[in-house]
This record gives structure tokens, C-alpha cells and sequence, in this order.
């Protein structure tokens, strides 16, 4: 259990990220190496500058582990494709 004393401050929890539905976001694992990461734990990510700021286009085995990658990093807007 934690305590909060007068006058301390606590960290903030990070904002929730906006999350959108797109047609189309680049492949970053290739179906081949799903069977050399039979855990799931493989998560790629791609960062580039652009004109707009800071864009990072990620990939992983298991979504959940990069949404919260993306959240605990500050993202403001996280766009996914439904698979399948």
C-alpha cells in the first residue's frame, strides 16, 4: 500500500491514448517469424522524423504489449488494423 503525504507529488498517469480503426499499416513481422517466437514476444519498432513530429509505426505478436508500450510512451493517437 502506498502513502501520500502532504505536499508530495504523486506522477501522473499518463493520458489514454485515442484509438482508431485504419484500412491499411505496414507489415513489420513477416509471417515467417512467428514460429521462431513461439512466446510472442517479438515487437518491432520503426521511428522516423517527419514534418509533423516524431511518427512510430510498431508491430508485435501480442497487441496488448504494444498498446501499452505506446501509452506509456505519451502517445496521443494509437491506429491499429483489424487482422484476420
Amino acid at each position: 500500500m502506498s502513502q501520500h503525504t502532504a505536499g508530495q507529488s504523486q506522477p501522473e498517469a499518463p493520458a489514454q491514448a485515442e484509438y482508431a480503426f485504419v484500412p491499411d499499416l505496414p507489415d513489420l513481422i513477416s509471417a515467417h517469424e512467428y514460429g521462431d517466437h513461439p512466446g510472442g514476444g517479438l515487437v518491432r519498432l520503426r521511428i522516423s522524423i517527419t514534418d509533423g513530429g516524431v511518427q512510430v509505426e510498431a508491430d508485435a505478436m501480442r497487441p496488448v504489449v504494444l498498446e501499452r508500450l505506446l501509452e506509456d510512451l505519451g502517445a496521443a493517437r494509437i491506429e491499429q488494423m483489424l487482422c484476420g
